[in-house]
């Protein structure tokens, strides 16, 4: 199945999808109170983008989004690299890290909007919370799985810490790292939006709330679908750059390397 056939599905779907949802308000069979019409939500999002005052909102979320995916990967890849490489560390440091990790991090906004009050940096620091983790553990893993073989050659080799961290580590994790940077993307948008949810004056996930506040379906449905747009765009500049950056992957069609 080629590329332009897996479109064409695709766009299939979708239309049966919400054609399917706009007949069924049409007849009466869906209730519009909790599922409002395809056209109803379309409508608000044409307002919402063609009125200035959006992009305010839009820029502030897009702001703790990425502060917040930032600085949580960085330092999830940091601290996973170095409990990777230093075993006896990550043991020691084992039952503190499942303990913060075993925390739901919704509790913690409420402290993070104490400390931090209710700007930017509450929101940030949810972002973070959410990102560190998964980038965290996926770099740990990546680097413990480093083939020894490989390893040993380099050391033969005479390669310095710094020489093995460059050319061993972290292609060898490249793979792992990727993939939990795409996964983290979503969490660090979950992380500003309830952040913005429970105590803001401007972003999206405060026209959500607001849209809630008012019983208003379709301002609800609308920032869920601007929501996953948002998503869907970041996540694919992160496979343009995926895909850059491990050029020796295999390719899915015939299994040769590309």
């Amino acid at each position: 199945m080629n590329t332009a056939t897996e479109r064409s599905i695709q766009l299939a779907l979708l239309v049966f999808i919400l054609g399917g949802w706009q007949l069924g308000v049409s007849a009466g069979v869906i209730d519009v109170f909790f599922f409002p019409a395809p056209v109803d939500i379309f409508k608000q999002i044409i307002t919402w983008v063609t009125d200035v005052n959006f992009y305010r909102h839009v820029s502030i979320t897009l702001t703790e989004t990425v502060l917040g995916y930032v600085i949580g990967t960085g330092l999830g890849v940091a601290a996973g690299v170095w409990l990777g490489l230093s075993r006896s560390t990550a043991r020691i440091l084992d039952p503190f890290i499942k303990g913060l990790n075993a925390i739901p991090r919704v509790v913690l906004a409420p402290i993070f909007v104490l400390w931090l009050g209710l700007g930017l940096w509450s929101k940030v620091a949810l972002a973070v919370t959410l990102v560190f983790f998964i980038t965290f553990f996926n770099a740990m893993q990546g680097v413990r799985e480093v083939n020894p073989v490989v390893l040993a050659n380099a050391k033969i080799l005479g390669a310095k810490r710094s020489d093995l961290l460059r050319h061993v580590y972290f292609p060898a994790a490249a793979s792992w790292i990727l993939s939990s940077l795409r996964t983290s993307v979503g969490f660090a948008v979950v992380g500003a939006i309830i952040g913005e949810y429970l105590g803001s004056s401007a972003g999206l996930g405060y026209l959500i709330a607001q849209a809630e506040g008012n019983f208003d379906a379709v301002g609800v449905f609308a920032g869920i679908i601007i929501l996953a747009i948002f998503v869907l765009i970041i996540d694919l500049i992160l496979d343009v750059v995926e895909n850059r950056l491990i050029k020796w992957r295999p390719n899915a069609a015939d299994g040769r390397a590309t």
